[in-house]
């Protein structure tokens, strides 16, 4: 099991907003990166001081992994597999984009990525092996 540990945000909202995961990410085996993508998606919807609070820590504590030129490229044609292999709509490409830099910014660093959003993460794993663990 990777050492380096990336949250997807789907875990960041389930604790904030329901108070889930609290005892595993306590206890958790692994040094915490932050994704750049994850903290956009985290800010578009943070409304409450005590949630960009947390965000600016997260940002504080963690150092941030950022795409790559590859990352990006490389989702596209993911994303371009998945309309002509499922014929997913742009509007579903589109919610797909950001999991898709996610997992690839992962993969590139050798990293865990932890999500409770099992079937889209499941889903990009069929195009690109990256190591997943699901809350």
């Amino acid at each position: 099991m990777s050492s380096l540990v990336v949250f997807d945000s789907s875990i960041f909202i389930d604790y904030l907003w329901q108070g889930r995961h609290q005892q595993r990410l306590l206890s958790l085996a692994g040094i915490v990166r932050t994704s750049a993508v994850v903290l956009a998606e985290l800010w578009r919807g943070a409304t409450k001081p005590q949630e960009r609070r947390f965000l600016t820590k997260l940002e504080e504590n963690h150092p941030v992994l950022v795409p790559t030129r590859r990352n990006w490229i490389e989702s596209g044609q993911i994303l371009a597999d998945l309309r002509t292999r499922h014929g997913f709509l742009p509007g579903k490409l589109r919610d797909l984009h950001f999991d898709v830099l996610i997992a690839l910014t992962a993969r590139s660093h050798g990293a865990r990525l932890v999500t409770s959003d099992r079937d889209d993460f499941e889903l990009i794993r069929k195009y690109r092996p990256f190591l997943l663990e699901v809350w």
